[in-house]
């Protein structure tokens, strides 16, 4: 099958499926007579992989040690627990990111119950303000002028 059918098989844009061979996840198919791509099924199946590990929000390098493993079968498999279990742990950091965000976000929200003109709104001006404290803070430390934990101060 040529590239257009197997992004269509498996549902991945054909730039994708060109990067994912490029980059060494999907072997170089066949080439025909003309010179065009043919795809196998077990080309289909690999983009198929790759896909799923990336639903599982996996990264091209996991993704790799997750082949390499496939393709060393009777290989130990104490690198994909590994993977999956340090992969776990980024979820969870990454939820609780998320958490704190949505908090975040919720405690902005509270600033401003009706409709107002934008000057007036409660959810404009908290966010201005945290801005304007968010680069004075950063500005400081950054600048190096002040050194760290003194931003704003003159000596």
């Amino acid at each position: 099958m040529r590239i257009g059918e197997l992004a269509r098989h498996t549902g991945c844009p054909v730039e994708t499926v060109r990067y994912y061979e490029k980059s060494g996840l999907l072997p170089a198919p066949r080439r025909t007579g003309a010179n065009y791509r043919d795809y196998g099924e077990v080309h289909a199946e690999r983009v198929a992989f790759i896909l799923r590990c990336r639903s599982l929000d996996m990264s091209l390098p996991e993704i790799r040690v997750l082949l390499a493993a496939i393709e060393r079968p009777e290989a130990d498999c104490g690198p994909v627990n590994a993977l999956l279990d340090e992969h776990i742990s980024h979820v969870a950091s990454r939820i609780a990111e998320l958490r704190r965000l949505k908090a975040e976000l919720d405690a902005i929200r509270a600033h401003c119950s009706g409709e107002y003109p934008a000057r007036a709104c409660g959810i404009v001006r908290t966010l201005v303000r945290r801005a304007g404290a968010e680069s004075h803070r950063v500005h400081g430390h950054v600048g190096g002028a002040h050194g760290a934990g003194t931003a704003g101060r003159r000596g």
